[in-house]
């Protein structure tokens, strides 16, 4: 109790933190979100991430289920008849039963009996008994309760494993969230900056107008440029309020609470800034090292397997006949015990025998068994292919769009060099403002496809990176 008490406030403090950090160097209108802290949040809040971690708790408590069947049980029985004042028998009976792994049950017990109208088999006051009941064919070797429990164990491994891979699939679809937040931030960052550049060089070119330096239809050239500008910025913002509501889906308080978000929030990360661009070489080396069987969506269906095959050892089990022997150990009550020899004296046997006859239900319960395994060891290849395919396709993306990078880093140098080049020739009465805007306009789009890349690569690169975190140590 204490340390659930502890996990809560220490969840608690961590959100607290994820917002002050978030919120800190910035004004009282406005936030600031890194991708960590970001990351921190839906790990330690998102519903899903809470579901997923109690669904290994009830895999636990599915593996205390099935060792309940080996639980010692205590049993007690109070009994009388009496018809017309004739007491046939008052019946007073206690009784441990233990079943244990090998399939062998162990009881003992107390019995009193007592009356005037007692069957000739019962025997007539006090009575203790220890016995024992051994299967001596099917379920020796494999029983229904030792398969519960495996299969139990199984299954925990395996829900341990599916729920690995489901919360790193939610935390890269919420990093990928992040950076398409920061893309739509920057692009909009962009299109401001082009704005107040744009209503600068329109008041210089009125003031040059009034001067009578420029023609009239610089103005309007300006302004159109100007305006055209203005509705990309307002689309750019459009676009980047949507992310923002996208983003917002992932940020949860504690006690699932989702965060309202009520002022405007930023990213505090940038697109060019991330360490992914020196870092992807050391994944893909790192990927290299790792055995795709040691793979969560692998070992998923081997846990499976494990689960199918402990079935079909137990439908096996039914081709055997059913043949249980018991003994029972008695002693009077105030009567010295003879244990030995077993068969002399004060003593029950039992031996019981069933076998059907054309094992119909045990051929068709095996056969449905043999073919679950096939049917596993299918998915189980087709998983493996997924997931080499997936691992080279993320690797060719990581690298083109690598390459991607420097080639449009390097066009829009050339483009900003071409724009500066006309704008020197404007400003000596060789070009026009038309030609500025043409050149203006091949920049900024050179820019869009930058920050369009930046953001491919940088998904891609988590798909690389969550990919790595699901592969067992």
């Amino acid at each position: 109790m204490i340390k659930k008490v502890n996990m809560g406030n220490q969840n608690k403090f961590l959100f607290i933190i994820a917002l002050v950090l978030f919120q800190t160097g910035w004004a009282q209108d406005s936030l600031k979100l890194s991708a960590r802290e970001f990351i921190s949040v839906v790990k330690n809040y998102h519903p899903l991430a809470l579901k997923y971690q109690l669904q290994n708790k009830i895999a636990q408590s599915e593996i205390t289920k099935a060792r309940g069947n080996f639980d010692p049980v205590l049993a007690g029985k109070l009994g009388e008849k009496n018809i017309d004042g004739t007491t046939y028998y008052q019946q007073k009976n206690i009784e441990l039963g233990i079943p244990t792994w090998y399939g062998i049950d162990l009881t003992a017990g107390y019995h009193h009996l007592d009356g005037e109208k007692l069957n000739s088999s019962e025997t007539k006051g006090g009575l203790y008994q220890m016995g024992i009941t051994v299967p001596l064919a099917k379920n020796l070797l494999y029983d229904k309760r030792r398969a519960t429990l495996d299969q139990a164990k199984f299954a925990l491994k395996m829900t341990e494993a599916e729920q690995t891979v489901l919360t790193n699939d939610l935390l890269l679809d919420a990093e990928n969230t992040y950076w398409e937040w920061v893309q739509d931030y920057e692009l909009y960052s962009l299109q401001t900056k082009t704005v107040a550049i744009n209503k600068e060089r329109l008041r210089l070119i009125k003031k040059a107008f009034e001067y009578g330096e420029r023609a009239a239809i610089d103005t309007v050239e300006a302004m159109s440029q100007l305006q055209s500008f203005e509705l990309q910025q307002k689309e750019a913002y459009l676009k980047f309020i949507k992310s923002t509501q996208q983003l917002q889906l992932f940020l949860w308080k504690d006690h699932q609470e989702l965060y309202e978000i009520s002022q405007v929030i930023y990213p505090s990360d940038r697109l060019s800034d991330h360490t992914a661009y020196s870092d992807f070489e050391f994944l893909l080396q790192e990927l290299r090292t790792k055995e795709i069987n040691n793979h969560q969506s692998v070992l998923y269906y081997t846990q499976k397997a494990n689960i199918l095959e402990s079935e079909r050892k137990l439908k096996w089990q039914s081709f055997l006949p059913k043949l249980d022997f018991t003994y029972n150990f008695f002693n009077k009550e105030n009567y010295r015990a003879d244990y030995l020899p077993l068969f002399d004296n004060n003593f029950q046997y039992g031996l019981k025998l069933e076998i059907p006859v054309f094992q119909r239900e045990a051929r068709a319960n095996y056969q449905m068994a043999k073919i679950k395994l096939e049917q596993n060891q299918l998915d189980t290849k087709l998983k493996v292919r997924e997931l080499h395919t997936k691992m080279e396709t993320y690797k060719n993306e990581i690298g083109n769009y690598h390459t991607q990078i420097g080639l449009s880093r390097s066009n829009l140098i050339n483009y900003q060099k071409l724009l500066s080049a006309e704008e020197t020739r404007y400003s000596n009465g060789e070009s026009s403002l038309f030609l500025i805007n043409s050149r203006e306009n091949k920049v900024i789009d050179a820019q869009e496809k930058l920050i369009g890349i930046r953001t491919k690569f940088l998904k891609s690169f988590n798909k690389l990176k969550w990919m790595k975190e699901n592969f067992s140590l």
